[in-house]
């Protein structure tokens, strides 16, 4: 390709642009929207944790949705995965600093969740029966 060719093809291809956030919640969401990314977050929060624990303490994800959502959060840079090279195979993830950051601010909902635990499940059990109550 000719040098005029190149640059004509790098000034029409759109610059990339970093994505605008309303407001600092905005931010946090992108990067812990997803069902189980949370969870993940704070068990990691224990330290470097290999996949077979991780799956075992993220109860109900598919082992699809966590490789999935662990991708993401690599790619986010909230994550490392650790790759040891060895036989059998050993991987294991930890935070990053970014990411323990993350994890710790989300410990106060955690908090929260446990001290409201049981007026959230009652909560939970009279709209479950909601559509149950009603007759057609």
């Amino acid at each position: 390709m000719s040098k005029t060719a190149e640059s004509a093809t790098a000034e029409s291809a759109p610059a990339a642009v970093a994505p605008a956030f309303t407001c600092g919640l905005d931010a946090t969401l992108k990067i812990i929207s997803g069902k189980w990314k949370p969870l993940i977050l704070y068990f990691l929060l224990r330290g470097p944790t290999r996949y077979g624990e991780l799956k075992r303490a993220v109860r109900d994800v598919s082992d699809k949705v966590l490789i999935q959502q662990l991708k993401e959060l690599e790619g986010d840079g909230v994550l490392r995965r650790n790759d040891y090279r060895e036989v059998p195979p050993r991987v294991d993830y930890t935070l990053t600093p970014l990411g323990r950051s993350l994890a710790q601010a989300l410990e106060p909902l955690c908090t929260w969740g446990t001290q409201n635990m049981a007026v959230m499940q009652q909560i939970f059990a009279e709209r479950d029966g909601w559509g149950r109550g009603k007759s057609a």
